[in-house]
């Protein structure tokens, strides 16, 4: 790659995040704090996140302005309407629960398409509504209320929600939206998989592979996101998701995803590609099957050899094979230095760090992806910059997570100094 990710990226976008009425999520999640949040994270365009609940829009609708290039804005950032939708239904004898994104290009819009919806849940009862409708029928409603509406499928693997998903899902888009498949020009992939998993998949090549944070609390906003090429508009960001005008994404290593292997957490049993292939996918504990992760559903369903030891080359991007955009691994920076440094995550000696370290270099977001050694030593100091170098170029190991328990980052033998901690 000749440009560095910085030159790539037109503008960054987080489009799946949570409000403070959704269901187990931080009641901090506020506009003033998003704003904030989203600078300090490198962040330039967010989802308004749970647009179909009452209070939730009567907040928006009483603080956001319209700008010229048909996005809104407040605190300096910009919004796009966006929510969270859970369909459950039955279809081929099964009960199905996908979850999916819808994006729309006005609040009026919005408010439409809240209002239809309405026939089929309540809207009240949570930011991210339960409604009785296909996923299909869902992107048929949306599109009825205006034909440039997006819809995307969420996580498209993880188990339990995923459109993909082994648990109630699907095995391709075809089957899941019918004759509208051909609407569905984007699907996000999860904290679980990545764009060089996600291209073993022949269905997918036409579409495009995003990434965004799920957001629950303000902490999380950016741990995935998705870069653009194009204006930071509405059209550009219709452009980027219709038409391949992703320039990259940023990814959580996938095996810290709490779907990634198979797995049983009341039984202890983890399951990776060897064991299932030597034990089969029933538990050896309790009899019952395993929870099948991400990485089994995206073997099963491939067309393709899944891509191994992908390497990022000096920008810090990995090729993801051609197919797609290029991508990065990164870690979030507080877990980095609470890492290096021995203590809690939310600790104050992390904060602190992490507050000089953006102060410096002006976004997460610059410190872990855009930064050079240079940049970072005179605020970060020597072990920390290694430390994030090292997270960018893949020199950690990881225990893959499942069934719900999220992977943890292990120390890489030899890998830094002597004297010098390794990422815990």
């Amino acid at each position: 790659m000749n440009q560095s990710p910085a030159a790539l990226a037109s503008f960054v976008a987080d489009l799946h995040i949570h409000s403070p009425y959704a269901f187990a999520c931080s009641k901090a999640l506020t506009l003033d704090n998003l704003a904030a949040w989203a600078k300090r994270k490198g962040i330039d365009l967010l989802s308004t996140g749970d647009f179909t609940h009452p209070a939730w829009a009567a907040k928006l609708r009483a603080n956001l302005v319209l700008g010229s290039d048909g996005l809104y804005q407040y605190g300096g950032v910009r919004f796009v309407p966006g929510t969270e939708i859970s369909c459950v239904y039955r279809q081929a004898g099964r009960v199905r629960r996908i979850h999916v994104l819808v994006l729309m290009p006005t609040l009026d819009v919005a408010e439409d398409f809240t209002r239809r919806l309405s026939r089929y849940g309540n809207l009240s009862s949570d930011g991210r509504p339960t409604v009785s409708l296909s996923a299909r029928d869902l992107l048929a409603l949306a599109l009825d209320c205006h034909p440039q509406a997006q819809v995307i499928p969420a996580h498209a693997w993880t188990p339990w929600y995923g459109m993909y998903g082994s648990r109630s899902g699907f095995d391709s888009l075809e089957e899941c939206f019918g004759d509208l498949s051909p609407q569905v020009t984007a699907v996000e992939t999860g904290l679980s998989s990545d764009p060089a998993m996600n291209r073993a998949v022949p269905e997918l090549d036409t579409r495009s592979i995003v990434s965004f944070s799920d957001a629950h609390s303000l902490g999380r906003l950016g741990r995935e996101l998705t870069a653009f090429s194009g204006e930071l508009s509405w059209d550009g960001l219709v452009y980027g998701l219709c038409r391949s005008g992703v320039a990259f994404t940023v990814e959580f290593y996938p095996e810290e995803g709490k779907y990634h292997y198979s797995g049983h957490r009341t039984c202890g049993v983890v399951y990776g590609p060897t064991e299932e292939a030597a034990n089969g996918t029933d538990c050896p504990v309790c009899g019952r099957p395993l929870t099948l992760g991400v990485l089994h559903r995206v073997s099963r369903l491939a067309s393709r050899p899944l891509l191994d030891d992908l390497q990022p080359d000096a920008s810090g991007l990995i090729d993801s094979g051609g197919l797609h955009p290029p991508f990065a691994r990164l870690i979030p920076l507080q877990e980095v230095i609470a890492a290096v440094r021995g203590v809690g995550v939310n600790s104050r000696r992390v904060m602190r760090e992490y507050d000089a370290v953006l102060d410096h270099m002006g976004s997460e977001l610059a410190a872990l992806l855009y930064a050079s050694s240079a940049d970072l030593l005179p605020v970060a100091g020597e072990t920390l910059t290694e430390a994030i170098m090292r997270a960018r170029t893949g020199e950690v190991t990881v225990e893959p997570g499942y069934d719900g328990v999220y992977g943890t980052i292990k120390p890489v033998p030899d890998s830094l100094p002597a004297g010098q901690p390794s990422l815990l």
